[in-house]
């Protein structure tokens, strides 16, 4: 529902795929869950829909989507998962396959996820394999799922050996982002969604940065009740760039693997600490500022744009404490990553503000003396245990 009974006002946006491929509506806008899920729901649906969650958004909303799809023909069940990163594996999504298979779930079945990035993935993962595929919607709650995993149909499941290894390009048949669910948010998750937002602007919309950094204030000591209209128009504005990555490169072939900015060392850290201990975007955060320190070290970036864009970055972030590394361990967790080819990964780095560039075959023995000065520089920020 609306906050203090105003009308909700809608934004709409939508993801234009390539011929052959059908595009979907991403609809914005703080109590339009009912309304707009419905819309969506209603002709997708024709016997069974099953809301994929999470244990904790169960307990904080028991029931929300099914009062929300009351009415229409189809029944609604639940399938509820444990919250988490670190829950986001081959068991539970074999745990989605086995309550499908125990509702009697077919190629007609609707499913929705409602939750997270993790609850996101997991059921888009399903969606995209589960009777060779079913059609699926969207319902974000997190800022990083608002303004990110949602959108673009890239769905993955965590191997202990790398972060994202395994997965399937499936898209959404619509997205419904409501605001209103960032108010239960707890505020580190809330920080953590940051700075994927806040990447849109670094890679790719200059003037999304500079309105980001207008606001620096706003996002280092978020206020929901306060400044719900700064929330909507950042969601929107950092949606916006997502969408038109996605348009112009569905299957990550060039573009938009500058998404990708600030993940390689973000995945490394996840990894690293096993998924336990930092949030997605926590992690990430680490890496954007690293991925800066290391296009201006290799001269791509200037003086000036780096203070920018750490002057933004840095309040935002928490400490990262990370167990001994050497060279060896650093290359293998590079490696990893589903970037890499052969023995090197795709860089992305940044040329200026609003805009980056793919550096091919970057060699992790270039990147680790650079790392290790990061380290040394930034020892608020990152820390490395002595071996």
């Amino acid at each position: 529902m609306s906050s203090a009974g105003k009308t909700p006002v809608m934004q709409t946006l939508r993801v234009s795929l390539p011929p052959g491929s059908p595009g979907y509506p991403i609809r914005i806008g703080e109590g339009i869950l009912d309304a707009e899920l419905r819309a969506l729901a209603e002709p997708l649906a024709r016997e069974l829909i099953v809301v994929v969650t999470n244990d904790t958004l169960e307990r904080l909303y028991p029931g929300r989507l099914t009062a929300a799809l009351r009415g229409l023909k189809a029944r609604v069940e639940i399938c509820v998962i444990p919250d988490g990163e670190h829950f986001k594996t081959l068991e539970t999504l074999a745990s989605i396959f086995d309550r499908l298979m125990a509702l009697g779930a077919n190629r007609q079945t609707l499913l929705i996820a409602f939750g997270g990035g993790v609850v996101g993935d997991v059921a888009g993962f399903a969606a995209g394999t589960f009777m060779r595929g079913i059609k699926m919607l969207q319902v974000p709650t997190t800022l990083l799922a608002q303004v990110d995993s949602s959108i673009g149909g890239k769905t993955a499941v965590n191997h202990p050996s790398g972060k994202n290894a395994i997965g399937v390009f499936k898209q959404p048949e619509g997205v419904v982002i409501d605001p209103g669910f960032l108010r239960t948010l707890p505020e580190r998750e809330l920080r953590a969604g940051l700075f994927e937002l806040v990447k849109h602007g670094i890679i790719a919309d200059k003037p999304l940065f500079e309105f980001l950094e207008k606001n620096a204030a706003r996002l280092a000591r978020p206020d929901w009740a306060r400044d719900g209209g700064f929330w909507e128009e950042a969601i929107a504005r950092s949606v916006a760039v997502k969408c038109r990555v996605v348009e112009a490169d569905e299957l990550e072939s060039g573009l938009r693997a500058t998404l990708n900015f600030g993940h390689t060392v973000g995945h490394l850290i996840e990894t690293l600490t096993h998924y336990e201990h930092y949030l997605h975007g926590e992690a990430v955060g680490v890496g954007m500022l690293f991925a800066g320190f290391l296009s201006r070290a290799w001269g791509a970036l200037s003086a000036a744009d780096f203070t920018r864009l750490r002057n933004l970055l840095e309040p935002l972030l928490s400490p990262v404490q990370l167990p001994a590394l050497d060279e060896r361990g650093f290359t293998e967790l590079m490696l990893h990553d589903k970037k890499s080819s052969l023995r090197s990964v795709r860089y992305i780095l940044l040329r200026g503000l609003g805009e980056v560039f793919i550096r091919e075959k970057t060699a992790p023995s270039e990147v680790w003396p650079v790392f290790r000065q990061f380290v040394r520089e930034h020892p608020a920020i990152c820390r490395v245990q002595a071996a």
